[in-house]
């Protein structure tokens, strides 16, 4: 496995709609070795989500993990939609490894609604809340060329990640 460059803010891929994966794309050496690099990439920084385009790849592939109470299980997104989105709003803290040392308030949804294939190519189709939920929205955004910075709507919040851990940050939180 290898730890994989990520594409930082200014980088014209964090900006283009990603491409679709076909089957045979997904059943290549080559890809199931770019999902585990990912992974490998995402934990060393560390992360709970990175998706292609983080890592200069133009491809609809995610990968999420946040062990632990409150946290979801080791998923791989590839061709999400999100299909349903719940009528409730969260407001919370987002980061972003492509959006170094910055932390700002976002609200989205707090249940989605979300179909695609796995790592296997097999369809998916499942319901999440909370954390998994912000997560899905988050990475899916770097599938439309979207960041958290785009979803804020009070730039008020915008905090180096220094003054967010000093005056705001209430318990430990990872970065999506």
């Amino acid at each position: 496995m290898a730890i994989l460059a990520i594409s930082k803010l200014g980088n014209p891929i964090l900006r283009q709609k990603a491409l679709p994966l076909t089957p045979a794309e997904i059943k290549k050496a080559a890809f199931q070795q770019l999902i585990d690099d990912m992974f490998e990439t995402m934990y060393d920084e560390p992360g709970i989500g990175l998706a292609a385009p983080q890592v200069g790849r133009s491809q609809q592939l995610v990968v999420m993990d946040c062990p632990g109470e409150g946290g979801f299980p080791k998923t791989v997104l590839i061709n999400p939609t999100i299909q349903f989105y719940g009528p409730e709003q969260v407001e919370g803290w987002e980061g972003c490894l492509s959006v170094d040392g910055l932390r700002g308030k976002v609200t989205r949804p707090s249940t989605v609604r979300v179909t695609g294939l796995d790592r296997n190519g097999k369809p998916f189709d499942f319901e999440a809340s909370g954390l998994y939920a912000v997560c899905i929205q988050h990475e899916l955004d770097h599938l439309i060329g979207k960041l958290f910075i785009d979803r804020m709507t009070d730039f008020s919040t915008l905090t180096q990640m220094d003054e967010f851990q000093k005056y705001w940050q209430k318990e430990p939180a990872s970065v999506i």
